[in-house]
């Protein structure tokens, strides 16, 4: 999931996946937890939301909607939902505890649900969180510390002394993401419960959370009860929880079987140790970045390297941006276009492009399913990252044909996405500023 902030360069507007957060380096937010019997860390369970095990799953309106690459080409029966990528993270929210089934995003900071009362939310199969039904719910006033990390995020119509004449009133925040899905709504303090994939409970008290009254979902299927911000700015859970872990970090190894449930670890457990890790300085593009920027140098297939940027022209650094929330992995158009050449070249095979939505990707026609190329994606300071096909490729049998799973993006950035995370052991450590991946297969890895 992406948030939309202006970024100026050239005379011109880009949009970029960060906040923009006035805060300085002594905000925090404080909660008190029961984890310590946990040693500091603990995981949780991470579900597929296209899994027969996922509550989104059972709904008889569950219909599939595609937030990137739009509906499916007129005449093709293939069907390539970006969505379907998407991974829920369960927990309670409030006492009597509410449960919640949110979408665990990399790319976002702010943890929100919708709430009651609802100005103009999107339809939802489940029930609104009532907060005056939380004996523990805790509005966050205008004028505290804490809603200054929302002082750039504020609804259109916010009046600019709001604060100044309602000291008391309540803090309020406008989140909108690149897709336009938005939440507007009151931040509060709550209680955040969760059970331990070892079957303990955790609870996380005094919580900054988004109560949205006015929420904006695109391709909504009536099941999304909001997400679970998991960047790098201070209203993050994962920043938010650091003290009573053992730090700002954690990891998750996302399994590509929709049936088999993944899990995210956090604080002390959550390291991403042995061989055959690669690490990646994190980028900050902005003063206070709050997204997981890294640096890649270009694509090698088979044996050609494809930079990502045209010859003769400066490389910028932060390139490319780590984000679980948005499923496809996005390319800007003139390195996308440069890639797909190479494919062509390399496979050989008669191709198609599928390009609904202006959003597009190639597609190759088969007789007898040829052996793939070899793919690695190669980041600042040489360290190669190998891509296997599954990562890679979406075969439709019955049509005869397979699909590259990277778009194109008119961004100047590209996002690895979550359906290409699957069977890495990712690490996040906002504390060193690095990225941590590691070729692991997921499934047997979180048995242990």
């Amino acid at each position: 999931m992406a948030i939309l902030c202006p970024l100026h360069k050239n005379n011109y507007t880009i949009a970029v996946i960060t906040i923009f957060f006035f805060h300085l380096v002594y905000y925090s937010v404080t909660a008190t937890t029961n984890i310590n019997n946990n040693n500091g860390g603990f995981s949780a369970h991470l579900i597929r939301r296209n899994s027969p095990n996922s509550p989104l799953y059972k709904h008889k309106n569950n219909k599939v909607y595609r937030r990137l690459m739009g509906p499916d080409t007129p005449g093709s029966p293939m069907k390539i939902d970006p969505k379907s990528g998407e991974h829920i993270m369960k927990f309670s929210m409030g006492t009597p505890p509410f449960d919640i089934y949110a979408i665990a995003d990399t790319g976002s900071d702010l943890l929100w649900t919708q709430c009651q009362p609802c100005k103009a939310c999107y339809k939802t199969n489940f029930d609104l969180f009532d907060p005056f039904k939380s004996s523990t719910y805790r509005n966050i006033t205008c004028r505290a510390k804490d809603c200054r990390l929302v002082a750039s995020l504020r609804p259109l119509n916010y009046p600019p002394n709001f604060c100044k004449e309602n000291p008391k009133g309540p803090c309020l925040y406008m989140y909108e993401y690149m897709d336009t899905s938005s939440s507007t709504g009151e931040l509060a303090k709550e209680t955040v419960t969760l059970t331990s994939t070892t079957g303990k409970v955790v609870t996380l008290k005094d919580i900054v959370v988004g109560c949205g009254h006015e929420n904006y979902e695109v391709g909504s299927t009536g099941n999304e009860m909001g997400i679970i911000g998991l960047g790098r700015g201070p209203l993050s859970f994962v920043s938010q929880i650091a003290p009573y872990v053992g730090g700002k970090r954690f990891s998750h190894c996302l399994v590509p079987d929709p049936k088999i449930e993944s899990k995210i670890y956090f604080g002390n457990g959550s390291e991403v140790l042995g061989e055959g890790v690669l690490t990646a300085p994190l980028v900050d593009r902005r003063p206070d970045e709050s997204n997981y920027f890294v640096t890649v140098l270009g694509i090698t297939i088979e044996n050609d390297f494809v930079p990502f940027n045209s010859t003769g022209t400066l490389l910028k650094k932060g390139n490319m941006v780590v984000d679980s929330g948005t499923p496809k992995t996005r390319l800007p158009n003139d390195f996308f276009d440069r890639v797909i050449t190479q494919l062509r070249e390399t496979v050989k095979l008669e191709s198609f492009i599928l390009a609904p939505h202006n959003l597009s990707t190639i597609c190759f026609n088969y007789t007898t399913l040829p052996k793939l190329p070899t793919v690695t994606l190669e980041f600042e300071g040489g360290e190669k990252l190998p891509l296997n096909e599954d990562q890679l490729f979406k075969k439709y049998e019955e049509d005869k044909a397979f699909c590259f799973m990277m778009v194109n993006s008119t961004a100047d950035y590209g996002i690895f996405g979550g359906t290409l995370q699957t069977d890495f052991l990712i690490g996040f450590d906002l504390d060193r500023k690095v990225v941590s991946f590691k070729p692991t297969n997921c499934a047997n890895f979180n048995k242990n």
